[in-house]
């Protein structure tokens, strides 16, 4: 028998009451990032400006740290910074989403929230059935679902999801996620002019089109803004195989950028570039504020296969969202910022001017820790390679002769280590985030990131830097960072 919503939630609230203090003792739990506070988290969902304040979902497995059958956690900022939980927003509790309430978006409409997401469920057979459906708030908070407005049309399989929705010249646009009955991913447009009738425009992009030949087996989690003057679709395709530095976590996340031709649904784009070089990045969702800004999120986790021994499992939790980026297009490529916001969480600055690295390797006094944000501006890069460690397995690594920047990270079973690589011309500035168990990398003011999960021995925060052959100039600044998270 069915459990109603509200039985639902309290069997979540009780679970998250009973192992909060489990949790808490985490030594690898975050300090300044949005994080489950009990169970597995995964995409960012509903992402909105709504009413002067941040909403931010996420699918949540209250009851599991693996995947299951899906609620939308909810919290709100007024900042981008300080997180208060707002509690279940969506329970899996109708025919239509009984296996889970899944990723959609949110927008605002004659000051009432609308959110589109993906009800699943499994069938007497065991086979998948998805509608896409609609939720109203008037308060930001409390929910009414309307039920499904949307079915699997035909030539698509039930893999058909992420409804994400947007207005363009006053009409409403949503682009979801679909596999081809060919088993080919897609990214399809329906439009609206009332947010409850929908009608199939037909596919924008996918594998087979524009000159994209077995370009994965299904798309998901699509999201189409335009930016400076240029048309992006976020998306992030599956089965793709590696190629090279590319491609290779087992879920890749990237973007199109083009011209798209609303009437005709057809979209003129480049090739696909990836959006983050680490291991765990996926699923993001962008939205905008008061100011115009376009920010990002994304889940800070993957589809990876060995999630079963990342050691926070047995702290009952698993998983994280980034923190905010700012969007911005400039010299034909999408470039990331973390949000100004993000330096009110500042605290003890450390500067060390005019540094000079050399073979033998050095530590900066007070340059450490397991919590922190560390710029780093080179005015001379006079050595084939340069080094930082950061603590006991992670390490950034830059090979000025080859042009290649590496990422590496302890695996988690805790032998041995993997690397992540991209292409870079030269290296003038890195800004790092370290949270007591993810490290996000921003290289040359956004050009390229890497996000990734560490896991690292928590009673070690030693930083060290290396210019292998030769010498590197520098100015460094560090500061601690203070905990916000507390749900």
């Amino acid at each position: 028998m069915r459990q109603s919503s509200n039985e639902l939630k309290q069997r979540a609230y009780n679970r998250i009451h009973d192992l909060k203090a489990i949790v808490a003792r985490d030594s690898y739990r975050l300090h300044y990032h949005i994080m489950p506070p009990v169970g597995l988290l995964n995409d960012p969902n509903g992402f909105v400006f709504y009413k002067g304040q941040y909403h931010m979902f996420y699918q949540w497995n209250p009851f599991q740290t693996e995947h299951g059958s899906k609620f939308w956690g909810h919290v709100i900022s007024d900042d981008l910074v300080h997180w208060q939980d707002a509690g279940i927003a969506l329970a899996p509790d109708q025919n239509y989403d009984k296996n889970g309430c899944y990723s959609g978006s949110a927008i605002v409409f004659q000051e009432k929230l609308y959110v589109f997401y993906t009800g699943n469920v499994k069938n007497e057979r065991g086979n998948r059935e998805t509608y896409q459906c609609l939720a109203i708030s008037e308060d930001g908070i409390h929910f009414e679902k309307k039920g499904p407005v949307i079915h699997v049309p035909s030539g698509y399989t039930p893999h058909f999801r992420d409804p994400k929705v947007f207005e363009k010249d006053g009409q409403w646009y949503m682009v979801l996620g679909a596999q081809t009955e060919d088993e080919t991913g897609e990214v399809v447009v329906y439009t609206s002019l009332d947010l409850e009738n929908w009608r199939f425009q037909g596919t924008l992009a996918g594998s087979g089109h524009h000159g994209l030949s077995d370009f994965g087996y299904m798309w998901e989690c699509p999201d189409l803004f335009k930016l400076d003057g240029k048309d992006i679709l976020i998306v992030c395709p599956q089965g793709l195989e590696a190629q090279g530095f590319a491609f290779n976590n087992i879920f890749q996340s990237g973007y199109f950028a083009g011209n798209v031709d609303y009437e005709k649904v057809s979209f003129h784009h480049g090739a696909f570039e990836e959006l983050d070089r680490g291991f765990d990045f996926y699923a993001p969702q962008t939205t905008t504020d008061a100011s115009g800004r376009r920010i990002l999120v994304g889940w800070m986790g993957n589809a990876q296969e060995n999630d079963s021994v990342q050691p926070t499992i047995k702290k009952e939790w698993i998983h994280a969202l980034t923190l905010p980026r700012e969007l911005e297009w400039k010299n034909g490529k999408l470039v990331q910022h973390p949000v100004a916001e993000l330096q009110i969480l500042r605290q003890d600055e450390i500067r060390h001017a005019d540094v000079i690295v050399t073979n033998k390797g050095m530590a900066l006094p007070r340059v450490n820790g397991q919590v922190f944000e560390l710029e780093i501006a080179i005015s001379k890069l006079e050595a084939p390679n340069f080094s930082i460690m950061i603590g006991e397995k992670n390490s950034f690594h830059y090979d000025a002769v080859a042009q290649v920047c590496t990422f590496q990270r302890g695996e988690f079973s805790g032998i041995g280590v993997e690397s992540r690589h991209c292409e870079l011309e030269s290296l003038q500035y890195i800004r790092m985030f370290k949270d007591s168990s993810s490290i996000e990398i921003f290289v040359n003011n956004g050009e390229e990131v890497f996000t990734s999960r560490v896991f690292d021995n928590p009673d070690t925060g030693e930083i060290r830097f290396i210019a292998k052959g030769g010498h590197v100039k520098m100015d460094v600044r560090k500061w601690n960072i203070k905990r916000v998270t507390e749900y």
